[in-house]
C-alpha cells in the first residue's frame, strides 16, 4: 500500500488506481459497447486516501477561469466535493436530469447562470453525459467550456467533446494506466 501523505508521481498514482479498481471480465458500458476491462470507479472514490490524492493531482488541473466545479452523478461528485476542498471553489452536484419532484432541479448547490462551471468526472468513453449535462447547464446560462475526469477510456470521448466545444484534460489514459501497471509485474 501507498504512503498518501506525500507528493506521490504521477506513475505511482497510475499504478494505484490500476491495482485498485482495474477488472477483467464482460462489462457493458454506459455507452453501449461491451468490454472486457472496466476500471470500477467506486474502489478508488470510496478509498478516502487514494480519493484525496487523486483529488490532490487534479487540482492543477482546474482552469483558471473555473468558478464553480460541478460534479456529475454519480462518481464525478466526490471527485467536485474533495476539489472543492482543496480548492475553495463551490461545487455543484449535477444530475442525469432534472428531478420530477421536490425543487425539481439539473444540478444542486449555489446558482451556476452566468457562472463558468467546470465538469467533474470519473471516467470518460464516448463523452456522451458529459456533453448532455453540458448542453443543459448551457441552456440555463452557464458557460461550460471543459471538463476533467480520472481516466480518459480513449474511446472517442476527447473527440466528441472537442466537438461539442469543452476541452478534456484527463488524469490519465487508458494507456497510461495500462503502461504503469506493466510496469509493475
Amino acid at each position: 500500500m501507498l504512503v498518501y501523505n506525500r507528493p506521490m508521481p504521477s506513475t505511482e498514482l497510475a499504478r494505484e488506481i490500476f491495482e485498485v479498481a482495474h477488472l477483467t471480465g464482460e462489462f457493458l458500458l454506459r455507452s453501449g459497447v461491451i468490454s472486457k476491462e472496466y476500471f470500477d470507479k467506486y474502489l478508488f472514490e470510496t478509498d478516502p486516501a487514494l480519493l484525496l490524492e487523486i483529488a490532490r493531482s487534479m487540482v492543477p488541473m482546474v482552469p483558471l477561469e473555473a468558478e464553480l466545479l460541478g460534479g456529475l452523478e454519480l462518481g464525478g461528485i466526490p471527485l467536485a466535493t474533495v476539489m472543492s476542498q482543496l480548492t475553495g471553489l463551490p461545487s455543484l452536484f449535477i444530475r442525469k436530469e432534472a428531478k420530477a419532484y421536490g425543487t425539481r432541479k439539473l444540478a444542486e448547490g449555489g446558482g451556476f447562470s452566468g457562472k463558468n462551471v467546470l465538469l467533474v468526472e470519473d471516467v470518460i468513453t464516448s463523452g456522451g453525459q458529459v456533453i448532455l449535462s453540458a448542453e443543459a447547464l448551457r441552456a440555463l446560462g452557464a458557460t461550460v467550456d471543459h471538463a476533467v475526469c480520472v481516466i480518459d477510456r480513449e474511446a472517442g470521448g476527447r473527440e466528441a467533446l472537442a466537438e461539442a466545444g469543452i476541452d478534456l484534460k484527463p488524469l490519465f489514459t487508458m494507456g497510461e494506466l495500462k503502461a504503469a501497471a506493466r510496469n509493475l509485474r
